[in-house]
């Protein structure tokens, strides 16, 4: 559902979590049309060298040719293919889901984003020198909240990524659980991630509209963008619709994959719950920044940004109110987010020429070269 939890893995396995910034993926020529497709070439790599069970992308460039991609297993057991554009947990993405649910509300004059957290919530956050009342709703978007996370609490030892799969947690436990720890710094201070601002921006929005959070993104932009393989599990729901790829985690770097197909997404909710596609996800963060989705006023302020450091590995982000800019190796920026949650890590970007890029792997990575080479594989499909 986030970095946290891929770092979960990476530090029980004997892996520094401050992952290293500015390791180089392999380099991949694509000057000669003879030679296979640069992102194929990318996502055989995964499989091949990485260890990835399966990978599956959807690549649109700026003249508008899409394109889908798989490379590996869709399921050990069976050996059966990836399926093209199949459906997949998307973990983190949700947040910018999210973003755009809170921004419309904001343009509708329901809720002031420079409101704090208590006036909307009152009572929720507080313990252990949290504080409601000196947090605003725009700080939540920011990840400049300094709320901890409640990954941190949940999951501290890798078989905790397969043992708690099939866990249920409302959302007000996931908050309780993060404020069990004192904040991280005072709010607006620093940058820092944490799941627990976007279950509280859910909240929020639950609040104001009366409304269930899932039923508020279906039909706020799942159903006008007609995102047709893109869903919000119903409670308990544990099932991938199909097709779909089988997703898996491993407790260290070799050990075996563990199949976690079937998982409870509801530790993710508003900060990682969505299933959706590579060509929907793609579709969703190009509406977004062709503005089809906010009002200027909010849209400006979702791209209004600030230092993001270890937002990724590799590369320098600068976040917004649920999406982040990325500097292109090849010149120019891009937005997205990414995310990760048991069985799968989604990394995508898009850019305002149309270009955009999504790269799902059936696993979370083990290793830091797992991570980079995701990442790089969308740099290189976007250059």
């Amino acid at each position: 559902m986030s970095s946290k939890t891929r770092r979960a893995v990476l530090v029980a396995a004997g892996t520094s979590a401050v992952l290293a910034v500015g390791a180089a993926p392999a380099a991949f020529a694509d000057n000669d049309a003879r030679r296979p497709d640069t992102v194929q070439q990318r996502l055989d790599h995964l499989v091949r060298d990485d260890g990835f069970p399966g990978a599956l992308a959807s690549v649109r460039r700026a003249d508008g040719r899409v394109r889908d991609y798989t490379a590996g297993v869709g399921d050990l057991r069976t050996g059966r293919p990836v399926p093209r554009n199949g459906h997949v947990r998307i973990g983190s993405n949700t947040k910018t889901f999210t973003a755009v649910v809170v921004l419309q509300l904001a343009g509708e004059g329901r809720i002031d984003l420079d409101a704090t957290v208590e006036r909307y919530l009152p009572g929720v956050v507080r313990g252990n020198g949290n504080d409601g009342s000196r947090i605003t709703v725009r700080q939540l978007l920011q990840q400049t909240s300094g709320l901890p996370d409640y990954d941190e609490v949940l999951f501290t030892r890798p078989e905790d990524l397969a043992g708690l799969a099939h866990a249920y947690y409302e959302p007000r436990r996931l908050v309780d659980a993060a404020l069990t720890g004192p904040p991280r710094f005072a709010p607006g201070s620093r940058w820092e991630y944490s799941n627990t601002n976007y279950v509280l921006a859910g909240l929020v929005v639950e609040e104001v509209t009366r409304r269930p959070f899932g039923e508020e993104i279906t039909r706020r932009i799942i159903e006008p963008l007609r995102l047709r393989d893109t869903s919000w599990p119903a409670a308990g729901e544990q099932r991938l619709p199909d097709p779909h790829p089988h997703g898996y985690v491993a407790a260290a770097p070799g050990a075996a994959w563990v199949d976690v197909t079937e998982m409870d997404p509801s530790l993710g909710w508003a900060a990682g719950q969505l299933i959706s596609t590579p060509a929907d996800l793609r579709t969703f963060f190009t509406a977004l920044l062709d503005g089809r989705l906010l009002r200027p006023a909010q849209q400006a302020a979702m791209l209004r940004t600030v230092a993001a450091p270890g937002f990724e590995p590799t590369g320098e982000w600068q976040y917004g109110l649920g999406i982040a800019r990325h500097p292109l190796p090849c010149g120019g920026d891009a937005w997205g987010h990414g995310g990760d949650i048991q069985g799968f890590e989604t990394r995508n970007l898009a850019t305002t020429d149309g270009r955009s890029v999504v790269v799902t792997v059936t696993a979370l990575p083990t290793t830091e070269q797992m991570v980079t080479d995701v990442a790089g594989t969308v740099d290189a499909a976007l250059c």
